[in-house]
C-alpha cells in the first residue's frame, strides 16, 4: 500500500493530529538504543499516537483487514531493535499515553496506561508511602508498557523479582482488533488462579501478541531504611563465593552490583575524584527494609565479606550511600570514555548466568574480547547473575564493526553454553532472535503455534522474538 493512501486512511480513523507521516520525522522512529537499528534503517510507513483503546482497536482492525505490519514503541530505550519497525508498516506510539488512572491503597494496586514513565509512576506512589520495586536503569526514560512487554528488571530483581511479578492483570487489543481483559475482568484481587494465565502470556511477548493499553500492577509499601555495603576484593573468585555465603546466610538484599578491574579503570579514568579502590573486583550490597534489620544485615553481611576482601564499608547514612554509590552509577557514561576514538555499543551486553559460572563468564569474556581485539567493560548485578558487558569501538570503522558483531554473537553462545540466557532483563528483539532455536530447541515450536493462533496473518512486531525464517512461515 503507497505511504499517502495508508497515511489518508489513518486520518480518517483517528484524526491528523495523531498521525505523523514526515519523511523526518517517520526517522525519528526508526531506530532504539541498539547498535543494530545504527547500522540499519527501519523506517516505518506512517506513525500514530493512539490515547484510547478504541482507536487502538480501529488500528488493528484496519492493519490486519490490510496486512499491515504494526510496531508498538514506547520510549524506544530498548537495546535489542524491539521497537523498531523491520518490515515498515505502522507505528504504534503508545509514549504520550501516560495517565495514571488510579492509586488503589485499599488494595495495594495501581492502574496505568502504557505511557506512564516509570520514575513518574514511583513519585506519585511515594505520596502513599508505596513502590514499584522493579527498577530498571532507563527509570526517568523507560514507560511501564515497554516494561511490561520486556518483562524488565535490573538493580533490584535480586529481591524483589522482575516485571512479571508485579503485572495483576492486562488489557490488550489484539491483532485482529478485539479486546480482551486478563487476570478478571472486574478483579482486584491480588491472588488469582482462575483460568489459563494470559497475564503471563503478554509480559514478555515484545509486541508480538497484542497491544497492551492498560496494566494493572501491585505495588509495595516504601522500605523505611536502606544501606551500602561496599567490598574490595585482590582476587575475583571471592566476589561470586562472598555473595554465596550472603545468601546463605538467609541474607537477601536488594541489589548486588559487581564492577571487575575494567569497570574499575573506567571509572577511575572518567571520574579520577571518585577514586575506587584498584583490585579485581568491587560488591556493593544494597539493603532495605526496616532500620532494625537493615543495620543488623549490613553488620552480617561486612562480617561474611571481610572474611575475603580487602576492604568493606558499611553505612546507612544517604550522604555517603551516594558516594558509595556513585561508582556504579557511572560505570556505563564511564565505558564510553575508554577510548577517545570510540564509544560504548550495545551489542552482547546483557547476558544472565548461574551465579556459580560468573567468574568465568567474565574471564572468558576478556578472552573474546582479546580475540576479536575489541575493548570490554564488565560490570552487572551479580545477585542474579545478570552480567553486562560493554564493548567500547570506534562505530565508524567497517572492520571494527565487524569484529564487534562477531564478539557479540560469541558472548551469545557462550551464555547458552554457562547454562545461561542471551539476555537476563533487555530482552530478544531482533537481535537474539536467531538464538532462540539454540536457547529453548523444540519448545520453540510451541512458541510458534501461539504465535499463529494469536496472530495467523504474523503483523505484530514481525521479526522479533522467534527465529525471523521460522516465523515467516506464520503468515
Amino acid at each position: 500500500m503507497k505511504n499517502q493512501a495508508l497515511v489518508k486512511d489513518l486520518v480518517a480513523l483517528i484524526g491528523p493530529d495523531k498521525v505523523i507521516s514526515e519523511e523526518l520525522d517517520l526517522l525519528c522512529y526508526s531506530y532504539d538504543s541498539s547498535f543494530k537499528s545504527r547500522n540499519h534503517r527501519f523506517v516505518p510507513d506512517a506513525v500514530v499516537t493512539p490515547r484510547s483503546t478504541e482507536e487502538v482497536s480501529k488500528i488493528m482492525k484496519y492493519a490486519y483487514a490490510n496486512n499491515i505490519p504494526v510496531t508498538p514503541r514506547g520510549a524506544a530505550t530498548g537495546e535489542t531493535c524491539g521497537a523498531v519497525p523491520v518490515r515498515g508498516g505502522i507505528v504504534l506510539d503508545l509514549s504520550t499515553w501516560d495517565t495514571i488512572e488510579e492509586i488503589d491503597t485499599s488494595n495495594m494496586q495501581a492502574i496505568v496506561r502504557p505511557g506512564v514513565v516509570h520514575a513518574n509512576l514511583n513519585k506519585e506512589l511515594a505520596k502513599y508511602g508505596l513502590f514499584f520495586p522493579p527498577d530498571p536503569g532507563s527509570s526517568r526514560m523507560c514507560t511501564i508498557g515497554g516494561m511490561v512487554a520486556n518483562n524488565s528488571s535490573g538493580l533490584r530483581a535480586v529481591k524483589y523479582g522482575t516485571t512479571e511479578n508485579y503485572v495483576l492483570g492486562l488489557e490488550v487489543v489484539l491483532p485482529y482488533g478485539d479486546v480482551i481483559v486478563t487476570g478478571g475482568m472486574k478483579s482486584r484481587a491480588i491472588k488469582n488462579v482462575s483460568g489459563m494465565n494470559l497475564t503471563k502470556l503478554f509480559v514478555g511477548s515484545e509486541g508480538t501478541l497484542g497491544v497492551i493499553t492498560r496494566v494493572r500492577l501491585r505495588v509495595w509499601p516504601k522500605p523505611k531504611a536502606r544501606g551500602i555495603l561496599m567490598a574490595v576484593f585482590p582476587d575475583l573468585e571471592d566476589a561470586p563465593q562472598t555473595v554465596l555465603e550472603v545468601y546463605q546466610a538467609g541474607i537477601l538484599p536488594a541489589g548486588i552490583e559487581i564492577l571487575d578491574d575494567s569497570a574499575i579503570k573506567a571509572v577511575n579514568e572518567y571520574k579520577p575524584e571518585i577514586n575506587l579502590p584498584d583490585a579485581q573486583a568491587i560488591l556493593l550490597f544494597e539493603l532495605d527494609g526496616n532500620p532494625a534489620s537493615v543495620e543488623w544485615e549490613g553488620n552480617e553481611v561486612a562480617r561474611i565479606a571481610k572474611k575475603r576482601a580487602s576492604q568493606v564499608e558499611w553505612s546507612t547514612d544517604p550522604e555517603r550511600m551516594a558516594q558509595l554509590w556513585e561508582g556504579r552509577s557511572v560505570t556505563a557514561a564511564a565505558a564510553a570514555r575508554v577510548r577517545p576514538d570510540g564509544s560504548r555499543v550495545f551489542a552482547g551486553e546483557d547476558i544472565s548466568v548461574p551465579l556459580s559460572k560468573v567468574t568465568e563468564c567474565l574471564r572468558r569474556i576478556k578472552e573474546l574480547g582479546e580475540k576479536y581485539g575489541v575493548g570490554v567493560v564488565n560490570y552487572g548485578h551479580i545477585g542474579d547473575g545478570n552480567v553486562h558487558t560493554a564493548p567500547v569501538i570506534d562505530p565508524e570503522s567497517p572492520e571494527e564493526i565487524e569484529r564487534v558483531e562477531k564478539f557479540a554473537d560469541a558472548i551469545h553462545r557462550l551464555a547458552v553454553e554457562l547454562g545461561g540466557s542471551t539476555t537476563g532483563e533487555h530482552g530478544v528483539g531482533l537481535v537474539r532472535a536467531p538464538y532462540a532455536r539454540l536457547e529453548h530447541g523444540p519448545a520453540v515450536d510451541i512458541m510458534l503455534l501461539i504465535k499463529r493462533a494469536l496472530d495467523p496473518k504474523g503483523i505484530m512486531n514481525p521479526g522479533k522474538l522467534l527465529p525471523e525464517e521460522e516465523e515467516a512461515r506464520v503468515s
